[in-house]
């Protein structure tokens, strides 16, 4: 049975760069134990990226994975720090090359994650943290089954309706497959290791660095 910890509060496209292949740093943080790689999944909107950002501010050692896809950027996003924008063709390249330690289709869009900078990284002894959704998170649980999963909920289904439907970037019907998707995610909640509620931010964060063995 996966562990439930609760955040306090309970009641409350350009090909992808070349970067990504670049050695990491060994003189980075080493701990005395190599880490095991951390997935953090949970459905749109729940706040992953807003958990992982509060999380790398505080500990720049933990390297976050870029993921691949084919969705067109949103205002702010930028090429090679939020994701690796690149077309339908390129995306194509990078599965035949076996380049993806996993990827996803997610309304409309394919999602992916460039497998040899997380093998780099984790050879380095590096906290490594990948932030993807269900379908990636099954496929890494069955290459990686020593990685620490990771299920980020809300604290209510209309806390994620609400939170969803108010961003405003996208338009009405993906809003829709959006939740019909998160409806499926959270089903599937009883597969992780550890669900984290997320309450706060901070608390959230804090957990899961504890978890990461960081705190």
């Amino acid at each position: 049975m996966p562990q439930t910890r609760t955040a306090s509060h309970p009641t409350a496209a350009d090909a992808p760069s070349p970067e990504w292949r670049q050695a990491p740093d060994r003189r980075a943080h080493r701990p005395a134990k190599a880490p095991r790689l951390t997935v953090l999944s949970g459905p749109s909107a729940v706040g992953k990226s807003t958990v992982v950002a509060h999380l790398r501010k505080a500990h720049p050692e933990i390297w976050h994975s870029v993921s691949v896809t084919t969705r067109r950027p949103r205002p702010g996003e930028i090429h090679g720090m939020h994701y690796f924008f690149t077309d339908d063709a390129g995306f194509d390249k990078l599965v035949a090359n076996n380049e993806l330690l996993e990827w996803a289709q997610f309304v409309g869009n394919r999602y992916g994650t460039p497998r040899q900078p997380v093998l780099d990284r984790l050879a380095a002894g590096v906290p490594t943290l990948l932030e993807i959704d269900l379908q990636g998170a099954r496929q890494v649980r069955a290459a990686m089954p020593e990685a620490l999963q990771v299920f980020l909920a809300p604290p209510s289904w209309e806390e994620l309706v609400r939170r969803l439907t108010g961003r405003g970037t996208e338009p009405p019907e993906v809003v829709e497959q959006r939740l019909a998707a998160g409806r499926v995610e959270l089903a599937a909640e009883p597969e992780f290791d550890v669900t984290l509620v997320n309450t706060s931010v901070e608390d959230v964060a804090r957990e899961l660095l504890s978890l990461m063995g960081l705190s």
